[in-house]
């Protein structure tokens, strides 16, 4: 009872402990990796890969405050876990009680269970367990999850547990062995194999980076009466579910920055035997959408052959549908009940190739009786944090909206913008370095800070910020540049691999922009007035340096060139994600230095900054 732990890989680990119990612990501080993405791009090597720990690998790699495995009847109550990468892990372990926890603002994932069966999961906060996102650049999640359970993890309950603004809400994968991805024990029948037959009922799984609720090659589970709300992809997506009841759960206004066809409240491929039944959908990009492709590599594995896999038998039955574009889409399935649904202001209600058969519904199935255990009411009481714009991602996870943060928001008119977020008032802020600070009076966060060059020069500006407040103080150090860039954008058509100057050449009529710094953050939109995809970015500026080491930062997506005075310094000419990287170079006297920038984009995400600095 009440440990207090704090700086360690992990702070609690349990091997067979039947009955172990850990109540009203304190962790804080422990393991966290480093994060590289930035508010202008992703970086891949934060992507986490939970798909693995039958040798304990979650233990080595990410670290948690609890981690409990090979064990029966475990109760975990009352913990709060903070300021780390993992709250609790769970791993082969057997009618555990988990309730009344916090574990949020974690940059992993807040309760993780490996082979965890016959659990019993209430009232917990698992909020704010996510990476991989910027408010209007990408959304990631990078598989962080308010809570992950992996590898036919079966008959567990979850129940009014708040998992919001999570990478995902929940993801559950049925696992490697169940799909034969790797080998079982011998006679190993994949038949009906996955995390099967957990029931979700009155849990809050909103405003995530990616999916609400993420559950793929399982069997048998009930999502019942929860809340998905803003989900920036989709509420459901629900990959290869068969036997999966949906039913009175509230859908609103996912969908905003799906990928392509995946977006809106319920999104199941190749489902069969799906009943979605007496939800509301309002405002979701799309409501229910079921379909079928083709996927010879998944078609391949013992999963696939061993469970008819054909979208099919799936039953549609008394929703609601309000200000959804579409209602119910329809893909290569076959057998659809569609019946007493109801649409208002739904353009398309149905959007359905192979039609639907409109039969007599089978009657409403009864809700399950469950134990709750708990005092606490988690749902909701994070209400004043509701919406994605308050994932705010620092290079350690996510802030907790308690300490104070400078945070760098943006540029305008040629100045830094800064935002002072925290729980108490600033005070004060000052600036060191060739600088000029315009601000908002002293207040209530968060509070606007502008940063400005305090002369008209051209050139690398380094300061240091310093905010206080009466819960402490504050830094941030910046490069503020003033180079002038000459910027032009245009489209293409030739290939810029295989033909760099007719591809160069379709710049010749593009109008250029003056840029004082080289930030462009195009995401899925692309410049102004062109294409999101298949478009090139020059630009050039010429700037006078003092002797010294110099590095210029660069981050791409696709093909990047750079040259400093006509010399190549960095080249990755291909198409690529978001990729970080640094080019050096070094002025011998004070004289004037031209760089120079080329940048395709073929397709999906775009981004392109150059930042220089002092080495």
């Amino acid at each position: 009872v009440g440990p207090r732990i704090r700086g360690f890989k992990v702070g609690v680990h349990a091997s067979f402990a039947d009955g172990l119990s850990i109540h009203d612990g304190a962790f804080e501080r422990n393991y966290a990796q480093r994060l590289r993405s930035t508010p202008e791009a992703e970086d891949g090597a934060d992507w986490l890969f939970p798909h693995d720990n039958d040798e304990n690998q979650w233990l080595a790699q990410h670290g948690a405050a609890i981690y409990v495995e090979d064990s029966d009847g475990v109760d975990l109550a009352r913990n709060r876990v903070r300021a780390g990468q993992n709250g609790i892990l769970l791993d082969r372990v057997l009618r555990a009680r988990v309730h009344d926890n916090d574990a949020s603002f974690l940059s992993g994932w807040g309760l993780a269970l490996w082979r965890t069966s016959e659990s019993l999961i209430t009232r917990n906060a698992f909020d704010f367990c996510v990476r991989g996102y910027s408010h209007g650049v990408y959304n990631r999640g990078q598989d962080s999850a308010g809570i992950l359970m992996f590898e036919q993890c079966c008959r567990n309950v979850l129940a009014e547990n708040s998992s919001t603004h999570g990478g995902d809400g929940f993801f559950g994968f049925g696992g490697k062995e169940a799909l034969g991805e790797k080998a079982g024990p011998d006679g190993f029948d994949h038949r009906r194999k996955g995390c099967n037959d957990n029931l979700f009922v009155g849990n809050d799984f909103s405003y995530a980076a990616a999916h609400g609720l993420e559950l793929t090659f399982s069997f048998g589970n009930t999502v019942r009466e929860n809340r998905f709300v803003e989900n920036a992809i989709c509420g459901i997506w629900g990959g290869y579910s068969q036997e999966f009841h949906v039913a009175e759960n509230e859908f609103a206004r996912n969908g905003e920055s799906g990928y392509g066809a995946e977006r809106g409240g319920i999104n199941v491929e190749h489902a069969r035997r799906v009943r979605v039944e007496q939800n509301t959908f309002d405002g979701d990009a799309c409501g229910v959408r079921l379909w079928w492709d083709a996927d010879e590599g998944l078609a391949k594995l013992p999963w696939a052959r061993a469970n008819d896999v054909a979208c099919a038998a799936n039953q549609i039955l008394r929703n609601v549908f309000t200000a959804t574009p579409i209602g119910i889409q329809l893909q290569h399935c076959t057998g659809v009940l569609d019946l007493g649904n109801r649409f208002h202001d739904v353009p398309i209600e149905r959007d359905a190739e192979d039609g639907l058969e409109l039969e007599t519904a089978p009657p409403p199935v009864a809700p399950t009786e469950i134990e709750l255990l708990g005092a606490r009411r988690p749902v909701g009481a994070r209400a004043a944090l509701a919406g994605r714009e308050h994932i705010v991602m620092t290079e350690w996870g996510p802030y907790d909206w308690q300490a104070p943060l400078l945070q760098r928001v943006g540029e305008r008119d040629g100045a830094h913008v800064w935002r002072f977020l925290g729980a108490a008032e600033l005070r004060d802020v000052r600036a060191s370095g060739p600088v000029a600070l315009e601000r908002a009076a002293s207040g209530a966060p968060p509070v606007e800070i502008l940063v400005r060059p305090s002369s008209e020069r051209p050139g690398v500006l380094e300061y240091e910020l310093v905010a206080t407040s009466a819960a402490g103080e504050t830094r941030a150090r910046a490069i503020l540049e003033r180079l002038d860039w000459r910027v032009r954008n245009f489209a293409w058509t030739i290939d810029p691999r295989q033909d760099e100057t007719g591809w160069r050449a379709q710049a010749a009529d593009a109008p250029s922009r003056t840029l004082a710094r080289l930030r462009l953050a195009y995401g899925m939109q692309g410049p102004a007035g062109l294409a999101p995809d298949r478009f090139g970015t020059l630009a050039d500026a010429r700037v006078e340096l003092e002797p010294g080491d110099y590095e210029l930062a660069i981050t791409s997506d696709d093909g990047v060139r750079v040259r400093v005075d006509g010399a190549v310094v960095h080249e990755d000419w291909t198409w690529h994600a978001p990729k970080n990287a640094q080019a050096a170079f070094r002025v011998e006297k004070k004289r004037p230095v031209r760089l120079e920038v080329e940048h395709f984009e073929l397709d999906g995400y775009a981004v392109l900054t150059v930042e220089l600095r002092r080495k």
